[in-house]
């Protein structure tokens, strides 16, 4: 994940623009016309989308692809009371104001080839959020 941009939302729903880095590691060029990834936060569901960018990651090559993700206001909802509770306590261990995140998803290659990808990793939430101010 190279950047996440906000967009313009519609009713409950949110959206932003994920940013991927497609890195090919092979000795041949990596052809694709589609994309759709899954996030999840925490283990839960946290957006999803896809995208109809296609082109050719050259061999040993990358390339950033961008697709726009829809993330209902009532998941959100949700990831923040859970967030809440494990900073008042009710988690099984104390937060360190990390969120670990999986990402999934699909490039779609010509004639039924598609690949698959999974990226993880954590991003961590802004000091400020855990700071009070009396």
């Amino acid at each position: 994940m190279v950047s996440v941009e906000p967009l313009e939302g519609e009713g409950f729903e949110l959206r932003m623009l994920v940013k991927l880095r497609i890195q090919n590691p092979n000795d041949s060029p990596l052809d694709f016309n589609g994309v759709s990834v899954a996030m999840d936060v925490q283990g839960k569901r946290f957006a999803t989308g896809v995208s109809d960018a296609g082109g050719s990651v050259p061999r040993f090559g990358e390339m950033v692809v961008a697709v726009p993700m829809s993330i209902s206001a009532f998941r959100v909802a949700g990831h923040v009371m859970g967030i809440v509770g494990q900073i008042m306590g009710g988690g099984t261990s104390e937060y360190h104001g990390k969120l670990a995140y999986t990402m999934t998803g699909k490039l779609a290659g010509p004639a039924f080839y598609s690949r698959q990808f999974k990226s993880t990793g954590e991003f961590t939430l802004p000091a400020k959020i855990f700071q009070s101010d009396s």
